[in-house]
């Protein structure tokens, strides 16, 4: 072991992301979980271990490693950019490490058409129990969570 290499290093700064969904209208930006001393080289790569490249106004790599795709028109939308896995790596005389995938999803089902949440009508006689639902387009599902119940805007379960 030489001295020098006593004093480098290369690890996950936050190795926890696996997915970010974000709005077509506001872009995103995903930083590289890595870091190291001395400093590191990072790339960013596709699943398929394809090494990205910028593409001006759609998608760009800092020097700092930070992914970005840029907002976008919905008719625009792009699998291959808007809705895929990428990876990053870290390099420097220590090695080379790799993140964990991370799916990068534009939401562009949101984004194309308006939705309505909606309780579904129950009928039941006075004295018994009436159980409502919530229903939720299934084009936007995934992205909605029911947080509360109210009625007349005054909430009736957190």
């Amino acid at each position: 072991v030489f001295s020098e290499d006593l004093h480098a290093s290369l690890y996950f700064v936050n190795a926890s992301l696996q997915e970010v969904v974000f709005a077509s209208t506001t872009g995103t930006l995903v930083p590289c979980p890595a870091a190291g001393i001395p400093p590191v080289t990072l790339r960013w790569y596709l699943a398929t271990g394809e090494e990205i490249y910028d593409v001006p106004g759609i998608r760009h790599v800092h020097p700092n490693g930070t992914l970005q795709i840029f907002p976008f028109p919905p008719s625009s939308f792009n699998n291959l950019i808007h809705d895929n896995t990428y990876y990053c790596t870290a390099e420097n005389p220590s090695g080379k490490i790799r993140s964990q995938d991370v799916h990068i999803k534009a939401g562009k089902y949101i984004l194309r058409e308006p939705y309505t949440v909606r309780v579904e009508d129950q009928k039941a006689m006075r004295g018994n129990v009436a159980v409502f639902k919530c229903i939720i387009p299934s084009s936007v599902e995934a992205y909605i969570t029911v947080v509360s119940w109210e009625k007349d805007t005054v909430s009736l379960v957190s």
